[in-house]
């Protein structure tokens, strides 16, 4: 038999111009591309400006002593800020060690365990609305908290005001995570005989970990670079950290004493704390990207 296709003749069969763009439309296109690039290099110009002066301003004063020294006081040189690297260390470990556990498991209750219920969709609504809460309201709530019943500012102060701020990132970053595991996985563990518990613990949570681990180094980039929330909690300390409970220095607070500063000096330190902290969430990022690269299952 004679394909149907072969009987057609070459004028019967449909022109493939006709279901080509008019030249108006490729026009459009191409002005539309043009407005998305200018938009992206007028948004790129801050952000490029803001990084040259960081570079320029704080590379010339970038040595080791800035690893070894504490910060000097009014009108000396030299100097470092060991005790605000280590103190921004401390309280973004804090702050990490509240929030990953309570964001973690809040997301495993939205996504295994309430998925409709009233609980878990009170949960997602808290989540949005404390991710746009002002970073200065945690600082607020971490002063009324821990400060005024602890009786002082404190490193677990600073970091129980920066666990407010992360534990959004942690929540939501988790959920789609947890999402991201097939249907079947769950299925398949359930077959073979594991309870729900079994199932999350063993198999989808571990499947999930890199979302996981993307969206706890976000939350502490975010963390790192805070400065409302520590004043009103770590406020800050001149020496060296004695204990959890004493006023601890961080890098951003250091940023802001130092930069009204008269001193050309402790402008200077400034401009270095800047960079090194820019540098640090620079790492904290292209980290969580190398972490996020990776298959969730």
């Amino acid at each position: 038999m004679t394909p149907v296709s072969s009987k057609l003749s070459t004028t019967e069969r449909p022109d493939d111009n006709q279901f080509g763009v008019s030249p108006s439309r490729q026009l459009f296109g191409k002005v539309m591309t043009g407005l998305v690039f200018a938009c992206v290099a007028i948004s790129i110009i801050p952000l490029a400006s803001i990084l040259f002066m960081v570079i320029t301003n704080g590379l010339g004063g970038f040595s080791p002593a800035i690893f070894t020294d504490l910060p000097p006081a009014a009108g000396m040189q030299g100097g470092g800020f060991r005790n605000a690297i280590v103190g921004t260390l401390l309280t973004c470990a804090i702050g990490a060690i509240i929030s990953i556990p309570f964001g973690v498991l809040a997301a495993i209750y939205t996504v295994e365990f309430g998925q409709g219920n009233w609980i878990s969709q009170l949960v997602r609504f808290c989540t949005n609305v404390l991710s746009g809460v002002p970073s200065i309201i945690a600082g607020l709530f971490a002063y009324g908290v821990v400060v005024l019943l602890t009786g002082g500012f404190s490193a677990v102060a600073g970091g129980a005001a920066l666990s407010v701020l992360m534990l959004p990132t942690i929540i939501r970053t988790a959920e789609e995570g947890l999402k991201s595991v097939p249907k079947a996985t769950r299925l398949a563990a359930v077959g073979i005989g594991a309870t729900n518990f079994q199932t999350v613990t063993q198999i989808v949570l571990p499947a999930a970990l890199p979302f996981v681990a993307t969206g706890v180094t976000l939350a502490i980039a975010r963390a790192a670079g805070e400065t409302a929330p520590l004043l009103f909690t770590a406020l800050f300390n001149q020496y060296d950290i004695k204990g959890l409970w004493e006023p601890t220095a961080t890098l951003s607070v250091l940023i802001y004493n130092f930069a009204i500063s008269p001193f050309p000096n402790q402008q200077k330190l400034a401009w270095v704390a800047a960079l090194l902290i820019v540098l640090l969430i620079l790492s904290i990022s292209i980290f969580a990207r190398l972490v996020s690269r990776r298959k969730v299952y």
